[in-house]
């Protein structure tokens, strides 16, 4: 029986060839991925502003512990990316490359003020 550790997952990038269709679903639909928005969720959850320049996606991940951090980093970027290709109604948006940073739950040390 394999160890389940639950990941917290930041994936960034960066909009790219947007086209006028993709820009303007991306803008009706800003409201809905401001940063009261984000969450960790296992869905993902998206966040970006008016600029269409920058976003970031917010992933909760479970995976074995042993195929670690990077196993869990390659997990939200699949899940990114189909998001970001079903973006805006089936438009898609264009995107770069994508960065993870990954916190392991499990493993985290909390230091409690007043012990």
């Amino acid at each position: 029986m394999t160890t389940q550790h639950t990941y917290r997952v930041i994936v960034r990038g960066t909009f790219q060839d947007l086209t006028d269709e993709a820009r303007a679903r991306l803008l009706e639909e800003v409201e809905e991925h401001g940063l009261s928005q984000m969450r960790f969720t296992p869905e993902g959850s998206l966040t970006y502003d008016r600029v269409l320049k920058h976003f970031s996606f917010r992933f909760t991940v479970v995976s074995d512990a042993a195929d670690g951090e990077e196993m869990a980093a390659a997990l939200a970027e699949d899940r990114a990316q189909t998001a970001l290709k079903a973006l805006g109604g089936g438009v898609g948006a264009g995107f770069g490359e994508l960065r993870s940073s990954v916190t392991d739950l499990d493993t985290m040390k909390i230091n409690r003020k007043g012990r």
